[in-house]
């Protein structure tokens, strides 16, 4: 095993090799052409207010999806329209988006979800940490539609909490007890069993029993999508997870769920996406790049690719922007830039997670101009023995290249670099940090493993300059 510890003092013993600059601006110009790609939502001037067709505030006992879901039906097939959630707290259960409809949630309204769960339940088709099967609804889910958009300066409160939705992780400091339902009790596994054994999708059909918890929002195989402005708080799960959809912008959004598996925004073979101006604040990842675990993500092979993210500000989370696990299908080409990040709950800036189960190949990753406060463990990770233990059919290496840093500042962390591959040389290659410092590093300095290539430029680390 090749391993470097950087350190103030030596190189270890570990010859790095230096490779042809990477031209940034060139690199970024094709982001512009990206968004340029991306197609825009357009609605009609019709509104159609919840109000209408029977929506009152202020009743728990009554949740109004029903009203909600006829506005969205009759607003899309009317030829579409804005369907108006107006000022005051409706709950509702969940809610089924239609093409053509932009669902508005005013300044001043609140969505507050049931958190009753056999409302969400005949199941739907959708994935569960990369696995195909059918689950409990969504809150807010679309399967198939064109031209949808989820607005507003409202607020959408999925009702998370250690009473409701995240017990059923199954860990006590989120209010687990025995007796409860959990997905550590075997649904997890059996999912998983599933994708190994290639069972077909309409043999997974979980049942409230499994407590495997909804996502907030989930757009399966959808074309044309806008979620800007709106306030998610507090998902059973995953908040923003965007399935094999293309043309995506998330624009503005804020997110704040500190539950289990509560990543931000979740894009999972998905093709040009526009993530920006965006605050997150999670209890998991920030965002999340996948497409499909081990069986299922080689089954359809299709890769996440063209992603744009840029102005957006991280808090907690154990990564600001992560590809995988889930990756198995791959992925390329991802633009990060002008991000501020700053929490000592914040475990990883720049995150790559993969291992032999996953495989895949994951390239071109370009980021720049990233300010950072304090992280809890390193500012670059790449970590190609992810999750050691997991019970799957392996032998799928997968290959990570073409990863660059460029203008990256943080004054506190353990690392630098953490960079881990397999046991080889070969399958982590081409990496680059250029004009980037880190300060207050305890470890002084950076632990690699297994990476050829990688090139360091005016790096410096507590102040001293590390290059090739």
């Amino acid at each position: 095993m090749k391993t470097l510890l950087i350190s103030l003092l030596a190189f270890a013993g570990f010859s790095l090799q230096a490779s042809e600059p990477v031209d940034f601006d060139k690199a970024f110009a094709q982001s512009v052409k990206i968004e340029q790609q991306i197609k825009l939502t357009h609605f009609p001037d019709r509104v159609y207010n919840i109000v209408d067709f029977g929506a009152r505030p202020d009743t728990p006992e009554e949740p109004c999806h029903e009203a909600i879901n006829q506005a969205i039906i009759t607003c899309s097939q009317e030829g579409g329209g804005t369907v108006l959630v107006p000022k005051g707290t409706f709950y509702t259960g969940p809610i089924t988006l239609k093409s053509n409809v932009n669902l508005h949630v005013e300044e001043g309204a609140i969505l507050k979800f049931s958190t009753v769960q056999e409302l969400y339940f005949p199941a739907v088709i959708t994935r569960w940490e990369g696995l195909d099967c059918y689950n409990a609804h969504p809150l807010i889910y679309a399967y198939g539609e064109t031209n949808i958009a989820l607005t507003g300066k409202g607020i959408i409160d999925g009702q998370g909490s250690n009473e409701h939705w995240w017990y059923m992780c199954g860990a006590s400091r989120y209010g687990w007890k025995e007796g409860m339902r959990s997905q550590k009790l075997g649904s997890r596994e059996r999912l998983m069993g599933y994708a190994e054994l290639k069972r077909p999708i309409y043999e997974r059909v979980m049942t409230p029993e499994d407590g495997l918890r909804p996502q907030l929002v989930n757009f399966y195989s959808c074309n044309t999508v806008l979620i800007e402005d709106v306030t998610l708080l507090n998902s059973p799960f995953w908040v923003i997870h965007p399935l094999f959809c293309e043309s995506l912008i998330v624009r503005g959004v804020k997110i704040f769920n500190r539950g289990p598996n509560g990543d931000g925004c979740d894009p999972e073979s998905c093709k040009n996406v526009l993530i920006e101006n965006c605050r997150f604040d999670t209890g998991d990842d920030c965002i999340a790049i996948k497409s499909g675990r081990n069986e299922d993500g080689r089954k359809w092979n299709i890769p996440s690719e063209n992603i744009v993210v840029r102005n957006c500000e991280m808090k907690n989370g154990h990564g600001g922007v992560v590809i995988g696990s889930e990756i198995s299908g791959g992925y390329r080409n991802l633009y990060v830039e002008d991000c501020v990040m700053d929490s000592p709950q914040l475990d990883r800036v720049i995150r790559i997670k993969t291992s032999t189960c996953r495989g895949g190949l994951i390239e071109n990753v370009f980021v720049r101009n990233i300010k950072v406060g304090q992280c809890n463990e390193a500012v670059l990770r790449i970590n190609l023995k992810y999750e050691e233990r997991e019970q799957c059919n392996r032998g799928f290496d997968p290959t990570v290249r073409n990863v660059h840093l460029k203008n990256v500042t943080c004054e506190k962390s353990r690392y630098g670099i953490v960079a881990i591959g397999l046991d080889d040389d070969k399958h982590v290659s081409n990496v680059s940090l250029e004009d980037c410092h880190f300060n207050n590093v305890k470890e002084n300095g950076n632990r690699i493993e297994n990476v050829s290539d990688i090139t360091m430029k005016n790096l410096y680390i507590n102040g001293k300059l590390f290059e090739n």
